[in-house]
């Protein structure tokens, strides 16, 4: 420090101890941080005048807050922070705009949603002829032979129908398609794709997948789970240049919906390669922070196959590679999905009575993979949909606990949409983090209703309230690019609960309050992932990740529909816009 500075700060607190004792010592701290350079002592930026939530219970709000070095210095009321302005000390005025903690979307998959913005976009369409003339567009820019990719389709937008290869084979008589639906766990191949890969009326079911046929046993060109790696394999891989501009293009995006965190559990799909997951942490993660290019904060789960490579990388480097890249655990799948009719349930598809879902693993397998990777200290995810596979799932992961014996181990359940009666409390009583996402029972009222009958539907579907009301850590999040990360939106939806062209609740009892969906998106959601000291709320010592709103009072916020995002802060600096 300049020896100049220390003399003046000296003769300052001679003055004020011995000749002027009087001297208000706010007006004297104030005076000497504006002397000492602000990496030193004081802020680089107080946020003022605004409706800070924190989510911090002890402290739920706000109106200014202090930060330096990416961090929280101080959080209260503006005049308890006027000691930390000092020399480059920058003032933000937020004219009482709302501010919350940086949003942490709980379940992305994100170099896939940024790959999905480039291709072939289907998320929302109605019609069939709107998705064979967006397949039309696409192949008027790619070469003869080129695979035509993209995904997001819903048959329930149109009236339930499944797509066949027929619907889009005329269009594309040159070059391989590959369609995914919204929840990942189905796909529409044309005959071009399946004629490539092999599959016929003579290929038998993979385990864990299925060959949908028509009557007279031919490939309609759908395959469900684990069949899609038939196809998924002939497919060529996205370039290392693809994946790195696919995360930078999501993180963008991302960042425009308030989101400062996600956990991805990244490219891994029934049917794909573990080694994705695996590749995007070398060739795109690592790069990017090595570069300094790293958007959002990312917690990364790897495949549950791979848990002793995870174990390996945590034990050389620690779970905290940077203040940008975490390595959460190990996931992997129980089921499929309600749509493609491959969650496991209890009891049969109300529309398909032969049909229960599908368990994608062997049972013993899952279960010692589990034990092995609890034993190594690995947190453990795992996808459940069904109310058979969280049933699967949840005593499992009580044997697996009893067998490794008592610690903070934080199990999560990935979706647990449909509970089985008392299912709900088991969640509490374990200590079992419930990944959830809102935005999905928009899509899937109609659909549980259709498939599952409406006394099932009714009482097990999406049970946040009943999750919450158990003592669950509840997590929210998007399962990105299945719907889109937004999470004002699936904040409304869990407040609200009503479905597109339904003008009542679904399920009412289980809306949530906006306190606890803020809290499921922010520090619950840093907790289900063993973060809460880093991030998800405002609070002294953490990153300073924060979003402004635009609504100008907390009434307008709780009971206004229209709120968006008017910036983005990143450990204290502007990200977006």
């Amino acid at each position: 420090m300049n020896l100049s500075i220390v003399n003046l700060a000296s003769i300052a607190v001679f003055l004020s101890v011995f000749l002027f004792p009087s001297f208000n010592s706010t007006y004297w701290l104030k005076w000497r941080a504006s002397l000492i350079p602000s990496t030193k002592f004081g802020a680089d930026l107080i946020v003022k005048n605004g409706v800070i939530f924190t989510s911090d219970p002890s402290f739920p709000f706000a109106n200014s807050m202090a930060i330096r070095d990416g961090r929280i210095l101080r959080i209260g009321n503006y005049s308890s922070l006027q000691d930390l302005s000092g020399y480059g000390t920058k003032e933000l005025n937020l004219e009482g705009k709302v501010v919350v903690p940086g949003f942490i979307d709980s379940h992305v998959h994100l170099i896939s949603a940024g790959l999905q913005m480039a291709r072939v976009q289907l998320e929302g369409v109605n019609r069939k002829d709107e998705v064979v003339r967006r397949v039309k567009e696409a192949v008027l820019n790619v070469k003869r032979g080129s695979w035509i990719l993209g995904g997001g389709w819903n048959n329930d937008l149109w009236g339930g129908e499944l797509p066949m290869a027929s619907w889009i084979d005329e269009v594309t008589p040159d070059n391989p398609v590959w369609l995914t639906r919204m929840d990942g766990h189905m796909g529409l191949a044309n005959s071009v794709a399946l004629k490539l890969a092999g599959v016929t009326n003579l290929t038998k079911d993979p385990n864990g997948g299925k060959i949908m046929q028509t009557a007279d046993g031919e490939p309609t060109g759908l395959l469900i789970d684990a069949a899609m790696e038939l196809i998924l394999s002939w497919i060529p891989e996205a370039s290392v240049d693809e994946r790195r501009e696919a995360m930078l293009r999501a993180s963008s995006f991302a960042l425009t919906r308030g989101v400062t965190t996600v956990v991805d559990v990244g490219r891994y799909f029934p049917g794909s390669s573990v080694e994705h997951s695996w590749q995007d942490f070398s060739d795109v993660y690592q790069w990017a922070d090595s570069s300094g290019k790293m958007k959002i904060r990312v917690c990364l789960f790897f495949p549950m196959e791979t848990w002793s490579r995870l174990h390996g990388v945590i034990h050389r480097a620690g779970r905290a590679l940077s203040n940008w890249i975490y390595l959460g655990g190990v996931k992997a799948f129980a089921d499929g999905s309600l749509g493609s009719n491959s969650a496991l349930f209890h009891e049969p598809y109300f529309d398909d009575p032969h049909n229960y879902g599908l368990q994608v693993l062997e049972f013993e397998s899952l279960f010692n993979m589990t034990i092995a990777s609890d034993m190594s200290g690995l947190q453990v995810a795992i996808h459940a949909i069904g109310d058979k596979a969280n049933d699967l799932i949840l005593d499992m992961y009580e044997s697996v606990a009893l067998k490794n014996g008592k610690r903070d181990r934080r199990f999560r359940i990935e979706h647990a949409q449909h509970l089985a009666p008392g299912t709900a409390d088991r969640f509490g009583q374990q200590g079992i983090v419930a990944s959830v996402q809102p935005d999905h029972l928009l899509d899937d009222a109609d659909a549980a209703i259709r498939k599952l009958g409406v006394d099932r539907a009714q009482k097990g579907s999406y049970l946040f309230r009943s999750l919450l009301s158990s003592n669950a850590l509840l997590a929210l999040g998007s399962d990105w690019p299945v719907t889109s990360t937004y999470p004002l939106h699936a904040i409304r939806t869990a407040m609200n609960r009503i479905p597109p062209g339904w003008d009542t609740a679904w399920i009412p009892s289980e809306r949530l309050s906006l306190n606890d969906a803020l809290i499921a998106h922010t520090i619950s959601a840093a907790r289900a992932c063993f973060l809460e000291n880093e991030i998800g709320s405002l609070s002294t010592g953490k990153l300073a990740d924060f979003v402004i709103l635009s609504s100008d009072s907390w009434d307008e916020f709780a009971t206004g529909g229209s709120t968006s995002v008017n910036a983005t802060y990143v450990g204290g600096i502007q990200a977006y816009p």
